[in-house]
């Protein structure tokens, strides 16, 4: 029986790795085995940024959401909790988009917030 040396896919699996480690300092680039922890440890943070860009983003709308509010009276949380009981379904994404680019409608959301907390 011949000798299988498998080398289409060992250079495949090994280019595969190498395309990835593209833009990568020194050896980081052309060498193998170096590559490999290098991308390995690269994919690991991209998991973990894609998380933190979450949060990250939710933080920046809620910091932007409160400036707004406080400049018409109202502080953060009882915005939040006057819009969950005035049944307005904004996310808060849309609410730190609406509070720059819109202000008179975040005025109309911030006045229905405030006859709903009155009553």
């Amino acid at each position: 029986m011949p000798r299988a040396k498998r080398g289409v896919k060992a250079r495949r699996r090994r280019k595969k790795i190498l395309k990835l480690a593209r833009g990568m300092y020194e050896s980081r680039r052309s060498t193998y085995s170096v590559a490999k922890r290098a991308v390995f440890k690269a994919l690991k943070y991209a998991y973990a940024g894609r998380k933190q860009k979450k949060r990250e983003f939710r933080a920046l709308w809620i910091v932007r959401i409160n400036a707004a509010c406080r400049s018409y009276g109202i502080s953060y949380s009882r915005f939040i909790n006057g819009l969950k009981t005035a049944n307005i379904m904004l996310n808060r994404k849309s609410l730190a988009d609406m509070a720059i680019n819109d202000p008179t409608g975040f005025e109309h959301v911030i006045q229905k917030v405030k006859e709903v907390m009155v009553t």
